[in-house]
């Protein structure tokens, strides 16, 4: 049975309970924050470091992007968290990387020169969250028409859209 009070939470913590951890030895010196609960491994990164984060965790075996995807927390700031699935198929291990964005900023690297397979889910947090990935090879929306006017999965976005 989960017990809440057995995750470990702080990037101190975390690091110091799997310091044989390929990411956690990889991301020593990038990361900001970490948990560790049922698990999984999550490892917060600032917006300026995504880029040397996913060449560094490159490096260190991990290997295959999954996901990338975008969490709305309005109205609290930082608004936007981007996540990052990521697995390493040698090491067995999986690796959530998130950076936070605010409101007022909603913008980061992309990672597609890093893996490529960034490409399509970059071009849908654009589409519906509104963050503006730069550096991206082809950044226009790929769910909504070119015209539609808004990103739908804000919160703040009206349930029947703008009329």
């Amino acid at each position: 049975m989960y017990e809440p009070s057995s995750a470990i939470k702080g990037k101190q913590a975390v690091f110091e309970a799997h310091p044989e951890n390929a990411a956690v030895k990889a991301l020593s010196d990038l990361a900001t924050d970490a948990k560790f609960d049922r698990n999984e491994l999550t490892i917060t990164v600032a917006r300026e470091s995504i880029i040397a984060a996913c060449e560094t965790l490159k490096q260190a075996s991990y290997n295959f992007l999954e996901d990338v995807t975008a969490v709305d927390w309005y109205p609290s700031e930082p608004r936007f968290q981007i996540v990052y699935h990521i697995l390493s198929m040698s090491l067995k291990e999986r690796l959530r990387l998130v950076v936070r964005l605010d409101s007022d900023d909603a913008a980061i690297d992309s990672i597609t020169p890093v893996w490529p397979a960034a490409n399509f889910y970059e071009r849908e947090i654009f589409d519906l969250f509104g963050v503006h990935f730069g550096g991206h090879p082809n950044l226009r929306r790929i769910m909504m028409p070119e015209d539609w006017n808004g990103h739908p999965l804000r919160k703040d976005y009206p349930v029947e859209g703008y009329r």
